[in-house]
């Protein structure tokens, strides 16, 4: 079975729920956008669409624009959920899985706030972080998780073939896990712990994508089932608006689902995954094979590598060339 505590997991979303709160505002409130935005260029369409026979393809067009337009700010301000929404909460399930002890209501964001920014002096070091982490997951599946290999069997290929897209399903988090080892260290150069905590990822994988796995199992059979209950909602949303819009109730759940996952099933899955990661690695080092197997395999993984030792070596620099 599993590795992390139900309970215990339960108690430190509770315990952040100033973050759930906002996790909450930010993510629905993403939602919302899409629906105002949608509905109102479905009805600018519409009357533009009063020109010609069909006003009912405008405002279909219409409503394309201004869903895609909310797409485009959503995808600028990824930088700022990250390091705010993300990271913020991050920071405090970490303290709370070490037994430390957080502030209580809204002073936890602020609190949350100064102890990443403590480690991350620009959001932009945070994101470029995370990306370099996105980019070495894709491997990690490869290295620990491919069992298409093993079943060279043509009759079980599609088999190994669903397994490993689940193993790279339940890979999702690894870049948050990481920034939690991040904070948890109290580290000052976030390249090289980044690097450090990779490897211990990938050395512990079985453990981990097992764990990964149970938890991408319920991550998505609930997202799914909020899907269900929503559909009927997002298409009574829709029938009020203009416009040959009713086959959009498809799409407007599928942004609820993914609201309510973003916002309360996420943290739940972070926080589970990271008291097993902090479990597994203790008293462990990074093992240089598994070192060498991600650089030799990932090149986003020799990024990161290449960024840590820069760091470091500006570092040993600075503090060489400081005033005795």
């Amino acid at each position: 079975m599993w590795d992390f505590d139900i309970g215990r997991t339960l108690g430190i979303m509770a315990r952040t729920w100033p973050f759930i709160a906002l996790r909450l505002v930010v993510y629905f409130g993403i939602t919302v956008a899409y629906i105002v935005a949608t509905g109102a260029g479905a009805g600018v369409g519409y009357g533009v669409g009063h020109i010609s026979d069909s006003p009912g393809s405008f405002a279909l067009w219409g409503g394309i624009a201004g869903f895609g337009l909310v797409s485009v700010v959503v995808y600028w301000i990824r930088e700022y959920i990250l390091y705010v929404v993300k990271a913020g909460h991050i920071a405090v399930m970490v303290h709370l899985i070490d037994g430390r002890e957080v502030p209580g209501g809204q002073g936890q964001i602020s609190y949350a706030t100064d102890t990443v920014k403590a480690r991350f002096a620009e959001a932009n070091v945070l994101f470029v972080v995370d990306q370099l982490i996105k980019g070495v997951v894709r491997v990690i599946t490869g290295l620990i998780g491919g069992t298409a290999a093993l079943l060279p069997i043509p009759g079980l290929q599609g088999i190994a073939n669903f397994v490993n897209t689940v193993v790279r399903i339940s890979l999702t988090y690894v870049d948050e896990i990481i920034l939690g080892y991040n904070i948890r260290t109290n580290s000052s150069a976030p390249f090289e712990s980044a690097r450090q905590g990779v490897v211990l990822y990938a050395q512990n994988g079985t453990v981990m994508i097992k764990n990964a796995v149970w938890l991408a199992v319920f991550m998505w059979v609930l997202a799914a089932a909020v899907f269900l209950v929503m559909l009927a909602p997002a298409a009574a949303i829709l029938y009020v608006m203009p416009g040959q819009l009713a086959g959009w109730s498809f799409v407007l759940a599928l942004v609820f689902a993914w609201a309510v996952k973003a916002a309360l099933i996420e943290p739940f899955v972070i926080a589970a995954l990271m008291q097993v990661y902090f479990r597994a690695i203790e008293g462990q080092a990074p093992n240089p094979e598994w070192d060498r197997k991600l650089a030799g395999a990932s090149r986003h993984f020799r990024d990161l590598k290449d960024k840590a030792a820069a760091s470091m070596g500006m570092g040993r620099g600075s503090e060489a060339g400081a005033p005795a």
